[in-house]
């Protein structure tokens, strides 16, 4: 079959969608399916080209098989609301522009959480009479309101009604979470179009590994207990708190927080981390995905907050699956919800309440003065990552698009 996907991240960018779009395509490629991606210029989190590419009206490369289409979009840095909203337009319009020439496709998906690429595929879909299926990775409008970027307002229930359609429209909807599923179901959606296919891990790529010297001397932290965070610097993740925990323990020489990735607050945490004179924190620019286990190597372990709202209970951050490949204990500071569900049942880390500074520096200090219970979380994280394999949640989904273009027809 020919899948049609439609998302706005795509590597070389490194973030949570990009790489699941990545190893889920090629997997579907060596499983003898053509993958057309459309995306745009890679530029997250910063809002600029990266080197060597340029916002052309329509490029194609091929990347390990995959046919990638990049279109032309008004990119802008992840601030402002309007600005956003016009780059998210902007690549719904080009996609289905892009995706109109796209021959003999056989089924359309588009990815959230900005669901105006969803559009697009509803789009695609109803031109092309091909089904349409809606990738669910946010509860998107409401993880707005639940960051403060937006109150509620006509604008927000405009969206909501927004969101309904979609689901409603679409052939099926893939949920990374059971929780999302749930929060469908609860609004009228049928539960016999909604799958569940979480995120996972990639376990030829990211496995337990010694720590990167070069690295940790190029950094300046060897030797130390490294409390490691990766991913996008969000509104959502929480990160003042963060740099609160560092200050509570800055007294513990041997103790220091490692953080990786770029994003909207990345600016105003090295700031204040200024300003502070927290010499306990590093903050390193995002990195291209084929670095990001090294640097997972220099952590002794993954820390993975989130703000204290009830829609982050729905979430599973996907650097959780990542950090169990690697076999890290993890820290969650997170709303109750399925992820804190899945670290207890592995025994793979330990969950803190979120937006509690006092808390989670307590347990980082309890973790580095107990070298035997960081081994076993360490042994346990690992085992926990063969419950993930990236490869069984890619031939699940590809099932489901199999079983909706067979129905078609």
């Amino acid at each position: 079959m020919h899948i049609l996907f439609l998302s706005d991240n795509f590597p070389p960018e490194t973030n949570a969608p990009a790489s699941r779009l990545y190893e889920h395509a090629s997997y579907w490629v060596r499983s003898g399916h053509e993958v057309t991606v459309i995306t745009c210029a890679p530029n997250f989190p910063e809002g600029k080209v990266f080197p060597g590419y340029r916002n052309h009206w329509y490029a194609v490369e091929a990347m390990n098989g995959i046919r990638v289409v990049r279109v032309k979009t008004y990119i802008t840095t992840n601030e402002g609301f309007l600005k956003r909203t016009l780059d998210y337009v902007s690549f719904m319009i080009a996609g289905v522009g892009a995706g109109l020439f796209q021959k003999n496709v056989d089924i359309i998906v588009a990815t959230s959480p900005q669901f105006f690429a969803a559009v697009g595929g509803w789009l695609l879909g109803a031109l092309l009479r091909k089904p349409f299926v809606f990738e669910l990775r946010d509860l998107w409008p409401a993880s707005i309101v639940a960051v403060g970027a937006m109150q509620k307002s006509f604008i927000i229930r405009w969206l909501e009604r927004l969101e309904l359609f979609l689901y409603q429209r679409a052939a099926a909807v893939v949920s990374l979470t059971q929780a999302f599923k749930a929060d469908l179901i609860r609004r009228g959606i049928p539960a016999g179009k909604i799958a569940v296919v979480t995120n996972g891990v990639d376990l030829e790529y990211y496995v337990p590994r010694p720590r990167d010297m070069e690295l940790a001397e190029r950094f300046g932290i060897q030797g130390k207990f490294v409390v490691g965070y990766m991913g996008t610097h969000g509104m959502a993740h929480g990160l003042d708190k963060i740099l609160e925990t560092a200050e509570l323990i800055r007294h513990h020489d041997n103790i220091v927080f490692l953080f990786v990735g770029g994003g909207a607050q990345r600016k105003i945490l090295i700031e204040t981390a200024n300003q502070k004179g927290l010499t306990n924190v590093y903050f390193i620019p995002s990195q291209p995905k084929e670095m990001m286990p090294r640097l997972w190597s220099l952590c002794d372990v993954a820390l993975i907050p989130l703000r204290d709202d009830p829609v982050f209970s729905t979430v599973i951050p996907s650097k959780l699956f990542e950090a169990m490949g690697m076999g890290l204990p993890v820290l969650l500071a997170l709303p109750e919800g399925e992820a804190s569900t899945i670290l207890r049942q592995t025994g793979a880390g330990v969950v803190v309440p979120p937006e509690q500074p006092t808390e989670l520096a307590a347990v980082i200090i309890e973790l580095h003065d107990q070298p035997a219970r960081l081994e076993v979380l360490r042994q346990a994280s690992h085992n926990a990552a063969l419950q993930f394999s990236r490869t069984h949640q890619a031939e699940k989904m590809s099932n489901i698009f199999q079983v909706l273009i067979e129905g078609k027809g």
